[in-house]
């Protein structure tokens, strides 16, 4: 299948003005967007009647009463009421997706660790049962906190369906392609770009290109938004428009089919006779996005200095406190380095963040050595972490002309919560149990003598 194959019996709206192969361009816009004429009500959300003998239902993304910046809510106007898509529910258990609070007595969280890539399997495994929990932080009941995981993929589920009740996900590819046909539409996935599935959203994912391997934040905290600029002003870091939303695409399919329901931290499973991914229309501004990560213009310093990490951030989830994230997405690519008399790495450091990254592609300058693409790191709140001896003598007797960085690009799921260690990460992931030494060789430089540089 590639992007111009519709999966079987799914209708997908026209492409219109606004609209890119079958993407609306935009964050957080109002959007509408009908797969059928006229399928779309106008001037009200619920009429008496609505055509096509289709049923008016809203998906709400925020409370009621959120202010007005902040309220997110999509009308659906689909075959069937989502009522007729929940039957009676069996609980089921995928062992590896883990939930906090998820604290296992026998790990150790308290550390700085590092993965390599987590290998491919030669099971059969769809986005639910190829998922792998590496850490968990906060607590999801309280809607705090989040989880990261590594998922593998080696086929489409198959008249199966999942939503999350717990959670929206980020989904960051690190190898093959995915399709995610959801409730609103269409979002084909790859890596170097990002996608955005809101709680509550219907979708099944189909395999594109395989195996399939990637990574995933879930936020079970306040939604993803662009971060504040600032006085840097109105453009670059992520702008609104390079952000993609499907038009609408509906399936009218009679099968036995099932639904998978993640809520509070526990899976459920009914059997329906149909496709939920019945929305023949939409309007509203909660919906799937994706993002192509090299459409991010990063800002830096331009004379001399190192700024804050802050500075890549692409999407941050708010917390209660001001100006501390309940999680930070902050991507490193590509960039000019052209800071004078600067230590140009990322500098040592600790704080009260927890700070977990993972290689999509190419070499991460403060670890020339060990992070690979696929692999993943971990420095918890207030360890102390920072460049290899590699790095910081290479930075500290570099020409200081100016240097593209080039060939790399890695992210980082920050939060201000620990990060608790799964099983799966502790004993079965490819932990590089020497990760620690990397820091051994660093040498006493020190020397008391007045004026001595």
């Amino acid at each position: 299948m590639n992007e111009t194959t519709l999966p079987r019996g799914m209708v997908r709206a026209p492409d219109r003005s606004g609209t890119t192969e079958g993407y609306m361009p935009g964050f957080g816009n109002d959007f509408e967007t009908e797969a059928l004429p006229d399928a779309l009500p106008q001037g009200m959300n619920s009429p008496q009647k609505c055509n096509y003998g289709l049923y008016g239902e809203q998906l709400s993304g925020t409370a009621f009463t959120a202010p007005s910046h902040q309220n997110e809510r999509t009308w659906c106007y689909r075959i069937r009421p989502s009522v007729k898509h929940s039957t009676r529910y069996e609980k089921i258990d995928l062992p590896y997706w883990k939930t906090a609070p998820h604290v296992d007595p026998d790990v150790i969280s308290l550390g700085q660790y590092r993965w390599s890539p987590v290998p491919h399997s030669d099971a059969e495994l769809t986005w639910l049962t190829g998922m792998r929990t590496m850490t968990t932080a906060g607590d999801v009941n309280t809607q705090t906190g989040m989880a990261s995981h590594i998922y593998l993929v080696t086929q489409s589920m198959q008249d199966a369906y999942f939503y999350s009740a717990d959670s929206e996900l980020l989904v960051v590819p690190q190898e093959g392609r995915l399709r995610f046909c959801t409730e609103l539409g269409i979002i084909d996935l790859a890596p170097q770009e990002i996608a955005i599935l809101p709680r509550g959203l219907v979708y099944r994912v189909e395999l594109l290109d395989g195996p399939a391997r990637g990574f995933v934040c879930e936020n079970y905290g306040q939604k993803f938004a662009l971060p504040g600029r600032g006085p840097i002003g109105a453009n670059c870091m992520a702008n609104r428009r390079d952000f993609k939303t499907p038009v609408a695409a509906f399936e009218d399919r009679e099968t036995p089919s099932t639904l998978t329901i993640k809520w509070c931290g526990q899976f459920h499973r009914c059997s329906i006779g149909h496709s939920p991914l019945d929305v023949v229309a939409w309007h509203g501004n909660y919906a799937p996005v994706k993002y192509d990560l090299t459409t991010y213009c990063p800002v830096g310093a331009v004379l001399f200095d190192h700024p804050d990490p802050s500075i890549f951030t692409v999407l941050t989830a708010p917390s209660g406190v001001e100006g501390t994230a309940n999680i930070d997405f902050v991507l490193f690519r590509e960039r000019w380095m052209v800071a004078e008399n600067t230590f140009r790495p990322p500098w040592y450091h600790k704080n009260v963040m927890s700070e977990l990254m993972g290689n999509i592609y190419g070499q991460y300058d403060a670890k020339p050595q060990g992070f690979v693409p696929g692999g993943m790191s971990l420095h918890n709140m207030m360890l102390p972490h920072g460049p290899d001896r590699t790095a910081f003598e290479g930075a500290s007797n570099a020409d200081l002309a100016p240097h593209k960085l080039d060939n790399t690009m890695s992210f980082m799921f920050e939060t201000r919560f620990p990060q608790h260690l799964t099983a799966f990460a502790a004993r079965e992931a490819p932990l590089q149990d020497d990760y620690i030494d990397c820091w051994d060789s660093l040498e006493k430089k020190f020397d008391g003598t007045p004026g001595k540089k």
